[in-house]
């Protein structure tokens, strides 16, 4: 229970709850549901929302640019207080949010960065990206101990900016240790089906003795690549390590039964510090810096992974 209840309290509850405007509108562009970390991040920003008496006008994009930008600017012709958008790519912004601006809606970025004047956004509630790659690429130098290690990479969603971030970051965290070298990467586009595809083209590429170590951009992938893994008659784990990023259930499972190494958390909680910046600016004003940073933990088998599994999942992911 006490576990239970550090969770839920991490998830939910970054900073006292400000009392908001009972009629405050905020609308939310969400990339999709492509994802258990997804999921959770949706279901965590609307109980942020009720739990502060806030309008959520939310829209679901099914992972297209076209959609998201047909639902900022709904929401700017609805006249909303704010707008939150998880970007499902980095480019591509700067006409709608400038849309925004001229409408006097603050907009914040959440999970996900874009590549525009930083003027058009209030601020950027994410990890550090970069960060979460490295460290994974970290565990797994200290893991090998010097051995050699090919590896395969299950990319995120083309142009993104996690996707780009985290293979940044994991390349940092090899670098200057030759015996490690990626042989094979190519996207999953987060979900758990590609995963699975995209993994049994590696083993058929580079037959499963000659993988050493896969890391996935997100856990989804890395799931679905285990069921690959396994059904070409090896064990995950074991056989072939693997490394992934989110720290969902299904992560913390597979860990638990020995099927996957290590994940580093990433919070679904972006809507609580993101709420918290947007109450104060339409209070008095007050602008934050343009990056809120969350905090990142790598899991691993000396972690209680049964019971995190067990709390996380009343977490709604």
């Amino acid at each position: 229970m006490k576990l239970k209840n550090t969770l839920l309290a991490t998830a939910i509850a970054f900073s006292p709850v400000a009392a908001m405007a009972g009629d405050m509108t905020i609308g939310f562009s969400q990339i999709g549901s492509e994802s258990g970390w997804r999921a959770a991040e949706t279901t965590v920003t609307k109980q942020e929302a009720e739990r502060r008496g806030i309008n959520l006008k939310f829209a679901d994009a099914q992972q297209k640019q076209e959609n998201q930008i047909k639902a900022i600017r709904s929401f700017i012709a609805q006249g909303v207080d704010a707008i939150l958008v998880a970007p499902v790519v980095a480019t591509g912004w700067d006409e709608v949010l400038e849309e925004a601006q001229d409408a006097d809606i603050p907009v914040v970025l959440l999970d996900r960065t874009v590549d525009a004047d930083k003027s058009l956004y209030l601020t950027a509630v994410t990890s550090d990206l970069v960060h979460e790659g490295k460290v994974a690429g970290e565990w797994l130098v200290s893991e090998m101990a010097g051995e050699d290690c090919r590896i395969v990479e299950l990319q995120g969603t083309t142009g993104s900016s996690p996707a780009i971030d985290r293979k940044t970051g994991f390349e940092q965290g090899i670098a200057g240790h030759d015996n490690l070298k990626i042989v094979r990467s190519q996207t999953g586009d987060f979900t758990r089906a590609q995963g699975k595809v995209v993994m049994e083209s590696f083993l058929k590429a580079e037959g499963g003795e000659n993988i050493c170590a896969l890391y996935a951009h997100n856990d989804d992938m890395a799931v679905g690549a285990i069921q690959a893994i396994k059904e070409a008659g090896l064990a995950p784990g074991e056989d072939i390590k693997i490394v992934a990023i989110d720290a969902v259930p299904d992560a913390h499972l597979a860990i638990a039964n020995g099927e996957m190494n290590a994940t580093i958390e990433l919070t679904p909680n972006m809507a609580g510090p993101a709420l918290d910046a947007l109450e104060a600016y339409l209070a008095d004003g007050t602008e934050p810096g343009k990056w809120i940073q969350t905090e990142s933990r790598l899991f691993t088998s000396a972690d209680d992974n049964q019971a995190i599994y067990e709390a996380k999942k009343d977490l709604g992911y």
